[in-house]
């Protein structure tokens, strides 16, 4: 199942919300906020944002879509037919939000996580499963989705990003680059380096931190005693920070970011405030490191829960739309399942065949061992 067209149900107009229960903005709130945990509008002026009853809906199926997928991703990586899976679970606004946000001639570049923005920008959910499952290397063509593939080592996807802005900046067009990155890659010296080479070049690109409070077990507290988008202010560039578990805001605040960088108004960096309800990856226990109060007061900020209320205290989903998506992704859900059982089962060898494109002497000796040792539990076998 691929995602709709980026932007295909989502348009907004720049006008005041006109809501009786609106409730104030104040510039001291934190966060830019424009739907309250409780599914309540909040009005900014800065980010005013006007969407229709089926606008908000497709916002919604996003982020239940992207939830599934998912799920489905830890399901099957337990079972042993993933080698590793990187959950999202908790963060679905602040990837459908910035990732609708971005108009189809725009070039993304992820991290390793951001399962959500690969749906708005059309890339088919079985692909991503073929990744992690080790049977397909790249995947997908990032030429065809304007997104890059996936980089499992933080930092550097920042610099690829800004090369690829400032060229972008030297060819015909109006484009932009959206680049994802987590509290903990912002840590590198890599993305130090990027916003450097982003500011003096002035390179369109928007940098999108999902600050999900925890870098596997290191919490945002022991990287950066600032609020992260407080960076921006060093290089020169506008820093905003965002609810992120607030689709609304989300789309919102990465849409005027997206604006201005193809306006020639150079990089800005957003910080989107949400929290990984999941473990950083499969491997991972974070009930080790994390407290459980801490993680139920997450659970009351859940961007699909506000939205949902959202949508049926304003009367623009009733219970046949809620049935209606649930068993649309079921159909999803067992779609994955069965396309990724029927995957081969993937050549260990090929961890040494695709490092370099020429073999290189070292690897190809480790290569030989290997061989020789799986071989060795191949005679064993025949001698038993």
């Amino acid at each position: 199942m691929r995602g709709p067209p980026a932007l295909g149900v989502v348009r907004a107009q720049a006008l005041p919300l006109t809501r009786s229960s609106v409730q104030k903005w104040s510039p001291r709130m934190p966060a830019v906020q424009l739907l309250s945990p409780e599914g309540e509008l909040v009005e900014n002026p800065d980010y005013a944002l006007t969407l229709s009853g089926t606008e908000l809906c497709g916002l919604y199926r996003d982020m239940a879509i992207t939830r599934r997928l998912d799920t489905e991703g830890t399901t099957l990586q337990r079972q042993g037919e993933l080698a590793l899976w990187a959950p999202l679970l908790g963060q679905e606004a602040a990837q459908i939000g910035s990732g609708r946000a971005a108009r189809p001639d725009d070039h993304v570049f992820p991290c390793y996580r951001e399962h959500g923005v690969a749906w708005t920008r059309g890339v088919d959910a079985l692909t991503l499963m073929g990744l992690y499952r080790g049977v397909k290397h790249g995947a997908w063509d990032p030429q065809e989705h304007h997104f890059h593939l996936y980089t499992l080592v933080i930092g550097p996807p920042l610099l690829h990003a800004v090369g690829y802005a400032m060229a972008t900046a030297r060819r015909p067009g109006d484009s932009a680059v959206l680049s994802y990155f987590g509290d903990g890659a912002s840590s590198q010296g890599d993305v130090a380096e990027a916003f450097t080479y982003a500011s003096v070049n002035r390179a369109p690109i928007v940098f999108f931190c999902q600050n999900n409070q925890w870098a596997i077990s290191t919490p945002v507290s022991r990287q950066s005693r600032a609020p992260l988008y407080r960076r921006a202010d060093g290089w020169g560039f506008p820093g905003v920070q965002v609810d992120g578990n607030d689709v609304l805001a989300c789309l919102a605040v990465t849409r005027s970011a997206l604006d201005a960088a193809r306006s020639g108004e150079g990089p800005s960096l957003i910080e989107a405030l949400t929290y990984r309800m999941a473990p950083h990856a499969t491997s991972d226990d974070p009930t080790r490191y994390r407290d459980t109060e801490e993680v139920r007061a997450w659970e009351a900020k859940d961007p699909l829960r506000r939205l949902r209320a959202h949508l049926i205290a304003y009367g623009h989903a009733g219970p046949d739309f809620f049935t209606d998506l649930e068993a649309e992704t079921e159909l999803m859900a067992r779609r994955l399942r069965e396309g990724v059982r029927a995957m081969p089962d993937p050549d260990p060898v090929d961890m040494f065949r695709h490092v370099y494109v020429d073999e290189h002497a070292q690897v190809g000796e480790e290569r030989r061992m290997f061989e020789d040792l799986q071989n060795s539990f191949a005679q064993e076998e025949t001698v038993r």
